[in-house]
């Protein structure tokens, strides 16, 4: 099983839309076309720095994904700042005394809610790669007044946490990202506890995309040209360790003219680490 590594074929652009819904202006240029760490990176700084004037749009992440009650404690910045494909902490359970990690924390919206669900005597930790999503999510951290929650800078592939440590990870929309799963895997495997589980939203394609559209930059940043194969997902998941892999959500996208548009699908999954 070998990861998509399309370093030094990306197709420039001069725009590129949001992860999931709604739009963000920003250039990606050549400078920033040296990896796609650095193309992701952009872009969601660019997200950061407009969440207040995203937060009045209509067709935001978070008011496709999240429930009303859940978007009614956040502030309008937490909620212009998602960009998910999913809900993976609205069917993870967790528990109150739970140390939560969300990986690609962005700026904050699953760990505010998970922060609620694991009550005081919990923790939640949110990673993220991006200065401008850790500075918002910080800042959003103070208007709700919540105690329990950290944000650290880190990479997804290197998360900065103990082994063992965590009860449960959540993602959303973000490993997709990564030009490194397999090692994404191994690394949540790494930081869980015995028993511990994980539930991840994420966008995969029934079968592979065209050459063209993994080799794009716009794509690659709008959670589509790093999109694995499902059934290589699922395979990743299991070599990393895993058991109990169990689909919870899945549905086809479908949102363009292109024919390949239709090959794609938000996914949420949940797994385990043996006890």
């Amino acid at each position: 099983m070998t990861d998509l590594n399309p370093l030094g074929t990306l197709v420039s652009t001069d725009e590129f839309a949001s992860c999931c819904s709604g739009e963000v202006s920003g250039e990606i240029t050549h400078a920033h076309l040296n990896s796609i760490t650095e193309a992701v990176r952009h872009r969601y700084g660019a997200l950061a720095t407009t969440a207040a004037e995203r937060a009045l749009s209509s067709d935001k992440a978070s008011d496709t994904f999240y429930t009303e009650g859940q978007r009614n404690v956040l502030t309008d910045e937490t909620a212009g700042a998602s960009a998910g494909c999913g809900n993976p902490v609205g069917i993870a359970d967790a528990k109150p005394g739970e140390t939560v990690l969300d990986l690609g924390s962005g700026g904050g919206i699953d760990c505010f809610i998970a922060a609620r669900e694991v009550g005081h005597t919990g923790h939640v930790i949110g990673i993220d790669m991006t200065p401008e999503m850790l500075t918002l999510a910080r800042d959003n951290a103070e208007k709700l007044r919540t105690n329990n929650v950290v944000f650290k800078l880190g990479h997804i592939e290197s998360i900065p946490q103990s082994d063992n440590s965590v009860d449960l990870v959540i993602s959303n929309c973000v490993i997709a990202l990564s030009e490194k799963k397999s090692r994404v895997f191994s690394e949540i495997f790494r930081i869980l506890k015995p028993g511990g589980r994980f539930v991840i939203s994420d966008v995969v394609t029934e079968k592979p995309l065209p050459g063209d559209v993994r080799k794009s930059a716009a794509e690659w940043v709008d959670c589509v040209g790093g999109a694995a194969v499902m059934s290589e997902y699922i395979e990743m998941i299991a070599d990393a360790g895993f058991l109990d892999v169990e689909v919870l959500e899945k549905q086809t996208r479908s949102s363009g003219a292109e024919a390949w548009r239709d090959l794609l699908i938000n996914l949420t999954v949940r797994a385990f680490k043996k006890v």
